[in-house]
This record gives C-alpha cells, sequence and structure tokens, in this order.
C-alpha cells in the first residue's frame, strides 16, 4: 500500500510540475493530470482519505517521510509552501475537473501567494482541502503527519544544537556549557520515553553518514539505558554529554578513510585507532566546564571490558561504568545504522555479533542487562512470523528477549496484539523484514 501512495505523490508532483510548462489543454498536461487522478483514484478506493504532508522540505505520509521522493521535487515542494500550504487532504468523491483546477490555482500566480481553503472552494473544489499541520485534529492520517513533524523537527533541532557545541570544541572556541546541559534536558524530557520509535523512525535513516548523527544516537541509547539501570537525572545527563562527545576525534580524520569501502591501509587504520587519543586531547581543554568524564570516556570506549582494545595501557584498570555503557551503545548504534561500506544487519545477527565479545568487548552483566531492555527485536522491527503473518514488534519481554509481544499487520487480523511469550515458543518470529527494501510497504502500518 506504501508504494501506491508514494506512487500517488510522485504522479501529483509531477503534474503540479507541467502544469508550469504547458496550459491546461496541452495534451502533455491532459496526460499528466491524467496519471494523477489514476494514481489518487487506486489509493482512495480502499481509503476514506489520502492526507500529503509538507515535514520541511519533505513529504510525508502518517510517520513516513518520503526523502528520496522528495529530494526529485523540491521546487514544488517550495511552490507549496509559499502558499501556505503545509498539508493537502484528497477526499473519494474527487472528480478529474477538480483536481485540474486544483492544479491551476496552486500554480496561477507566480511568488509568495497565500492561498486558503475559501480560495478552493471557490473554484467549485470540495472535495480538496488544504491548510497548517495541527496536531490536535481528529483524522489519523493527519495526526501521523503531525507526529512525524514532531520527530523531525525534535531530531533535526537538537542535533543542530549539538553540532553547535561539537563545532565550537573542535575550533577551539568557548563553549556554551548552559546551552549544551540544557539541549540534552530537552532530549531526555522528549526522546528518551520514545527512544526505540525514534531511532526507527525514517528521518534518522537520512543522516546515518553524518558523523554528529551517530554522536546524538549514542548519546540517545547511553541515556535511556542509564535511565533503565536507575541512574539520578544528573547521572543520565553526565553521561548523555559524555558520549555525545565520544567520537569526537574521528572528525579530525579524514572521512574519505572513515567511509572508506574498500580495505583500509596499516597507516590508515592507525590514524582511526589514534582517534581516541586526538579526542582526549580535544576534550581536555573543557574539563572545568564539562567535567572529566567526557574525557575518560572517549579515552576508554574502546579499551574493551578486558583492555586488550586501544590504546594500551600499561596498568589494569577497569574501564569506567559510563565507558561501557558508551561502549555498548556505539557498537549497536554503528550495526544498526547503515553505512557506505555495508547493508543493515538484522537483528539476531547484532545480537549473535556483540554476544561474539560478551566477557572482551563488553561487560557480561551489562551487554545482558542491555539485551533485556532494548530486546532482540527492538520494538518498531517489522518481522514475519513463523505462520507466515506479517507483525510488528510492540513490546519487549524482559524475561524472555527472543519473545517479544507483537501486532499482527496483515491479513484479516491486522491489529491484534499476540503475546509470543505465551504461545510456549510454537509462535516465533521466522524473519526480519527490511524497512528499506521488502518491508517498505508495511511501512504505513507501524
Amino acid at each position: 500500500m506504501l508504494e501506491i501512495i508514494q506512487n500517488a505523490f510522485k504522479e501529483l508532483m509531477s503534474c503540479l510540475q507541467n502544469s508550469r510548462l504547458y496550459p491546461d489543454w496541452h495534451p502533455e498536461f491532459k496526460k499528466s493530470a491524467e496519471r494523477a487522478y489514476a494514481a489518487l483514484a487506486e489509493v482512495l478506493k480502499d481509503k476514506g482519505e489520502l492526507v500529503v504532508g509538507i515535514v520541511g522540505e519533505e513529504l510525508a505520509f502518517e510517520k513516513e517521510i518520503f526523502f528520496d521522493l522528495s529530494r526529485t521535487v523540491k521546487p514544488m515542494i517550495r511552490s507549496l509552501k509559499e502558499r501556505g500550504i503545509e498539508m493537502i487532504t484528497f477526499y473519494p468523491g474527487i472528480t478529474p475537473e477538480e483536481l485540474s483546477r486544483f492544479i491551476a490555482l496552486v500554480n496561477s500566480k507566480e511568488g509568495p501567494v497565500l492561498l486558503a481553503q475559501n480560495d478552493i472552494e471557490a473554484c467549485g473544489i470540495s472535495n480538496i482541502n488544504i491548510g497548517k499541520i495541527k496536531s490536535g485534529r481528529d483524522s489519523s492520517s493527519v495526526r501521523g503527519v503531525a507526529q512525524a513533524v514532531n520527530f523531525l523537527s525534535l531530531y533535526e533541532e537538537s542535533l543542530n544544537k549539538v553540532t553547535g557545541s561539537i563545532e565550537s570544541v573542535l575550533n577551539a572556541q568557548i563553549l556554551d556549557h548552559l546551552n549544551l546541559q540544557l539541549t540534552i534536558k530537552t532530549v531526555m524530557d522528549n526522546l528518551l520515553g520514545r527512544h526505540q520509535d525514534f531511532l526507527n523512525f525514517s528521518a534518522v535513516k537520512r543522516y546515518d553518514l553524518r558523523t554528529f548523527s551517530h554522536l546524538l544516537n549514542v548519546s540517545i541509547l547511553s541515556m535511556y539505558f542509564c535511565q533503565r539501570l536507575g541512574f539520578s537525572s544528573d547521572a543520565v545527563r553526565e553521561v548523555g554529554i559524555a558520549a555525545l562527545f565520544h567520537d569526537i576525534g574521528k572528525l579530525y580524520i579524514s572521512r574519505k578513510i572513515i567511509q572508506k569501502p574498500d580495505k583500509l591501509t596499516d597507516e590508515e587504520f592507525d590514524k582511526i585507532r589514534n582517534h581516541v587519543i586526538l579526542g582526549a586531547e580535544i576534550l581536555i581543554k573543557y574539563v572545568d566546564g564539562m567535567g572529566a568524564l567526557p574525557l575518560v570516556v572517549c579515552f576508554e570506549h574502546h579499551l574493551r571490558y578486558d583492555l586488550s582494545g586501544y590504546p594500551k595501557v600499561r596498568y589494569y584498570k577497569v574501564p569506567h561504568i559510563a565507558s561501557q555503557i558508551v561502549s555498548i551503545c556505539d557498537v549497536y548504534d554503528a550495526l544498526s545504522s547503515r553505512r557506505s561500506y555495508k547493508s543493515d544487519y538484522p537483528p539476531t545477527m547484532i545480537y549473535e555479533l556483540m554476544q561474539r565479545d560478551k566477557g572482551k568487548a563488553f561487560n557480561p552483566g551489562l551487554l545482558d542487562k542491555f539485551f533485556k531492555i532494548a530486546g532482540v527485536w527492538p520494538r518498531g522491527t517489522i518481522v514475519v512470523l513463523t505462520d507466515t503473518r506479517i507483525a510488528v514488534v510492540s513490546e519487549e519481554n524482559e524475561d524472555d528477549i527472543f519473545l517479544p509481544k507483537v501486532r499482527i499487520i496483515s491479513g484479516t487480523e491486522a491489529d491484534k496484539v499476540i503475546d509470543l511469550k505465551e504461545s510456549g515458543g510454537v509462535l516465533k518470529i521466522e524473519r526480519y523484514l527490511n524497512p528499506l527494501t521488502e518491508g517498505k510497504e508495511y511501512l504505513g502500518k507501524v
């Protein structure tokens, strides 16, 4: 269904673009309008409405944001926003004539001319609504778009703020410690309770190749883990700040090396290994404002629990508990995120890979606790059950991390919640559906 909806968005935006080149009587415009209407009709025969949302400069449907499509139609997105349109709702009764009149009206004038609903109705269009996105409306589709706005704006605002703090440190400038503390507190207040929804949200995928995004993601995971471990709010915030700066040394290293798809040379690998020392040298200048924990975590997060990592130390010292936590979250985020040099790993492979290093790279007790909290199958994961039904993980079972609670999203029992633990292992998760490939059609139901 999601592919059908995305195609409707594509044909609609294509028609809007064509209307700038051709008058409404031109054969090219008529062909485009016919395709757009057919695509909309295909969606509306199964839905009570279709809501097109504009989030920033991206097209959104419910909680899904179509980043790839949005990149190709940026001029039309900007044109709609110039006219004050953040949301367009199409209803089943729409006619080809209404759609053509609407498209002509949107492109009737150049420049930032605002359009209102009464302008639409004055043209005899009764099955299309336009306006701003407001989270308080009753429509589930509108609420979904509003949630997308909320998630994306929270992430981008947080990312922009932490980017400013990190750049201040990289440029050896004065760091606004109060602003940093307030940013991390905002993240704690707004994101931790929904951390898995947030990290699963496709907006995060958009920034995977940006180091600053990795730092923010590890900070969110580390704070959530600490919170569930019972740390005080102050301690959670301190670990969050330390996690934010744990990889700052990598920013001194060429991104061509970090993202290189081929095998690294010995010289390149040595440079990467030295990033912990580079980072510590940077952060030692900010101990008075941030405290020593960011420096400690930066220096130790690759040390490994058994001290077999780097940098090499001449004395035995178990890494700080914060370093151990950040190390787990750092590896988990790296394995969970798409990179230039690999594809996504399924959740079971991530679990197995990290278990291999239990007692070596990771504190055994902490690693067990992490997966009890996060689950092997994180909330929001799209899966196929052993009886072939498609489901989304809705809640972890801490006493059986392989058998979570799931919500069915296919067939006649859609929305039914099942606790896989209660089946005694008869009903299990068969496999993972990658949300960027074969699981993509189910994203609108997650």
